[in-house]
Formats: structure tokens, C-alpha cells, sequence
């Protein structure tokens, strides 16, 4: 397994299972976001799944003017911070521009670039230079294949410490599929590979401005992703999805997420096995 993610994960063994990146959209309080984070360590403790808990500390993409971006940069990343020193797990934010990359680095342990600018080279180049690791979602636009060259952006300045992320697909204006030989694709460029089960299943709305999705739908692309040997799974969940400020019709219900992963774990084991 890749050093740089057992280092995230010392009590694990991390060659075994999955790793998982769960927690809710953004940061919209510090009471959804210690309550998630407690219960997914609680359920990642027992089921020994590698975790790192992610949230935006800000939301930059949103289709309206008047759509929740967060509760301000400096509160949400101290929340963050707060999360990795009471739980000990490692955290994973996004930015959004290439000066954002220090600041985001002095609270989190993973840096994420969001998928619609997973081609901009300055972003790539400066989350790089923290010496953090990166993880990359794909663009919904690109073939699994033009990833290599984020991660060559990646590696030629100086970092090697790279996760990549499929996040499905573009089909049509208002629908996404996933294409599972993207794993095995991207798993060839020699770094770790993560499917967002949630992000998948997005339904941009253009008329309305606000983003469905089928989160029925989350466990079909989750077994089928172990299925064909992901190394991560991401899944955002909440507490209460319906009254989410962000994201919350793609979002797995957090009551759902224990007995969804337990599914999984076995499911691994299954597939260990050939």
C-alpha cells in the first residue's frame, strides 16, 4: 500500500480494506460537524476502515448568488481542526484557488481539488508545494485517461502524495453515469483511487438552479465500486440530508452509513479473496 496513506492511518492496516472519506457537504455548524465526525469514527473504529473525514471549509461552486457558501473560511477550518485534534483522523477540505492552498494546509491533512478545476495548473501546482496530500476529483468532462496528466502536474512539482477521484461521468446536460473501467485506468498511473458514491448521482437542475440526485442509488454504485477493486470510497452524509444547506439531495442519510458499510466491509473480504 501507498506510504503516504498508511502515514494517515498508523493504527490501520490499510492494505486490507477500504479507506473512506465521509462526512457532510460543508461546514454549516459546528454541531453537525462534531456530530458526524463522532459517529463515523465510532463506526470506522469498529469495522477498522481507514477514515478521513471531509467537509468544505467553504463552497465556491454553487449554480446561484444566493446558495449557501459556508459560515466563513478562518471558523470553519478552526471546526476542522477541532475534528482532527478530539477524534485523531485525518481531514480533507477543498479549495478553490491556488492562494488558498497554504492557509487550508495549516488545519487539514488532505488537500482537495474540486472536479470542475481538476485541470487548473495553478491550483494543482500550489496544493503540491504544501507537501499535503492531494486529492484530485475527476472532471465530470475528462476521460479517465487525461488524469495522468494531473497527477504529472502533481509529481513534477515535487510531491508525490496523490489520491484520485471519479465522481462519474457527463451524460447529456442533467445526468452523470459512472464508468467503472476508470478505476482500473487511473489505478495504473501508481496512485490510489476513490469513488464518490454521492457526487456520482447528481442531477444538475439549469432551470432551478439547485442540484438533485438519487441517493437511493448509493449503495448500487458502492458494492459495484468494491466490486471491481476501488481503493476508497467517498460518501457524503448528514444528519438530516432533507435540511442540508448544500448538496443534501445527493447525500447519504448518517443513520444509513453504519449498516451500508458493514455491507461493504464484507464485500471486500469477498473480494480479497481472488
Amino acid at each position: 500500500m501507498y506510504p503516504y496513506l498508511q502515514s494517515l492511518f498508523p493504527a490501520i492496516n490499510t492494505s486490507s480494506n477500504f479507506f473512506l472519506i465521509a462526512g457532510p457537504c460543508v461546514v454549516e455548524s459546528e454541531e453537525v460537524v462534531m456530530h458526524s465526525a463522532e459517529k463515523i469514527v465510532r463506526i470506522c473504529e469498529r469495522l477498522s476502515i481507514p477514515f478521513i473525514f471531509k467537509s468544505s471549509y467553504r463552497k465556491a461552486n454553487r449554480s446561484r448568488i444566493d446558495s449557501f457558501t459556508g459560515i466563513g473560511d478562518e471558523p470553519a477550518l478552526k471546526i476542522l481542526a477541532k475534528v482532527r485534534d478530539t477524534f485523531k483522523t485525518p481531514i480533507v477540505t477543498d479549495i478553490h484557488t491556488a492562494a488558498e492552498a497554504a492557509m487550508a494546509a495549516e488545519y487539514v491533512d488532505v488537500l482537495q481539488i474540486p472536479a470542475f478545476l481538476c485541470r487548473q495548473t495553478d491550483i494543482l501546482i500550489a496544493a503540491a508545494q504544501t507537501g499535503k496530500v492531494v486529492n484530485v476529483k475527476k472532471g465530470q468532462f475528462l476521460s479517465a485517461e487525461s488524469m495522468q496528466f494531473a497527477v504529472d502536474k502533481i509529481t513534477q512539482s515535487g510531491n508525490n502524495n496523490i489520491i484520485l477521484t471519479d465522481r462519474g461521468t457527463m451524460f447529456g446536460y442533467q445526468d452523470l453515469i459512472v464508468d467503472y473501467r476508470a478505476i482500473p485506468i487511473m489505478q495504473a498511473m501508481q496512485v490510489p483511487v476513490a469513488l464518490d458514491c454521492t457526487h456520482s448521482l447528481q442531477r444538475p437542475n439549469q432551470a432551478s438552479g439547485i442540484t438533485g440526485g438519487t441517493p437511493q442509488m448509493i449503495e448500487t454504485i458502492a458494492r459495484a465500486g468494491i466490486a471491481v477493486g476501488t481503493d476508497g470510497l467517498f460518501i457524503e452524509t448528514h444528519p438530516d440530508p432533507t435540511n442540508a444547506k448544500s448538496d443534501g439531495a445527493n447525500m447519504l442519510h448518517l443513520a444509513l452509513l453504519e449498516p451500508l458499510l458493514e455491507k461493504l466491509v464484507a464485500l471486500r473480504q469477498v473480494v480479497n479473496k481472488w
